[in-house]
């Protein structure tokens, strides 16, 4: 006989529920393992069907899938990196950084990779960031605004971590994808605009000399200019900043003062060029005509609202995102640069 008071007896201790399985979502949904395991991993190969019962089935149990697990039997950091060669204060005014942010996080909203982000900090290290690409902690790597001197390109092409760029790199060789806009053909419609509207002596504000972008631009302005039998009134180069704009600016009209028309390579330069001019007692366009080039949501508000060439920074980057993960989940894949074509936004600056 028990010397327990029956009042106080504990209640039997239940055994612990173990956690759903990828077997079990497989049960459930009616699939193998391996589709369910494609489908948590982004999808690849998986139709919108299998996914959707795929996706009650991990509802209905609870499955939450082990990152740490998936990535040592996969070899995957499930991490992609962005790659910024640029110093952080201008990343943090730029807006073209805040849409390749925004293109790219849009990209991954569906799948489990995270995005690190790597930007260029002042005294660092040489080959600081490619030894952090190549160490593992990430799967592939998209870099934009690089310059011909960082040397990302040779680094990444001999490297066997996927990469992708946004903008035209400088080597044309076998391992270097990118993303890019027509660059030379946003430069001559600027300067087949500015042309057609009358204005004969045109300068131009060109970016960096070590950024193709910015190289490319200026040689469509000037086949432009040359279409219409026109020499180039001027050119001055400055960071692709509102700060650079302004001081090629002021260098452009010291030398040039009977300049009628200016084709600025970036939306910012542009707001800097139309602060001189503004400086200076000149109107817009009345007595200087003034073309950008992005079509950031700047360009609209600015006043005048600035004509400008698009960039569809965006779309870019989430394209760029999309390779970048059919790289990293079908290797070998050959993928060809995509190349968007230029527009042309019409507003009162020209």
């Amino acid at each position: 006989m028990s010397s327990l008071d029956p009042g106080t007896r504990t209640a039997p201790v239940k055994p612990r529920r173990a956690s759903p399985t990828l077997e079990d979502v497989a049960a459930l949904s009616g699939v193998s393992r391996s589709t369910v395991s494609r489908a948590i991993n982004g999808g690849a190969r998986v139709s919108a069907q299998t996914q959707a019962a795929i996706d009650a089935a991990i509802g209905e149990l609870g499955f939450t899938p082990n990152r740490a697990a998936r990535s040592l039997a996969t070899s995957r950091a499930d991490s992609i990196a962005l790659v910024i060669p640029e110093p952080d204060g201008r990343v943090l005014v730029d807006p073209f950084f805040a849409m390749t942010l925004n293109g790219i996080t849009e990209s991954l909203k569906d799948t489990e990779v995270q995005l690190v982000l790597l930007i260029a900090r002042q005294g660092e290290k040489e080959g600081q960031i490619i030894r952090y690409l190549r160490s593992g902690h990430v799967d592939g790597a998209i870099v934009v605004s690089h310059h011909k001197a960082d040397a990302l390109e040779t680094q990444l092409a001999d490297a066997p971590l996927p990469a992708v760029f946004i903008g035209r790199p400088w080597q044309d060789r076998d391992g270097l994808v990118f993303v890019d806009t027509d660059n030379r053909t946003g430069g001559l419609l600027a300067a087949r605009h500015l042309v057609e509207r009358g204005y004969r002596r045109i300068a131009t504000v060109t970016g960096p000399a070590d950024m193709t972008a910015a190289q490319d631009r200026t040689e469509g302005w000037r086949a432009g200019l040359a279409e219409a039998g026109l020499a180039p009134a001027g050119m001055e180069s400055g960071q692709f900043t509102t700060e650079g704009g302004a001081a090629a600016a002021a260098r452009l009209l010291d030398t040039n003062p009977d300049i009628d028309a200016i084709f600025a390579a970036s939306d910012l330069m542009a707001l800097g060029v139309l602060n001189v001019l503004r400086e200076r007692g000149l109107s817009v366009p009345g007595d200087v005509a003034l073309v950008g080039y992005d079509n950031h949501q700047l360009a609209a508000s600015s006043t005048p609202g600035l004509t400008t060439v698009i960039n569809p920074m965006i779309e870019m980057a989430r394209r760029a995102s999309e390779m970048l993960l059919q790289e990293i989940e079908e290797p070998g894949s050959r993928l060809e640069p995509a190349v968007y074509p230029p527009e042309l936004v019409i507003r009162h600056s020209a």
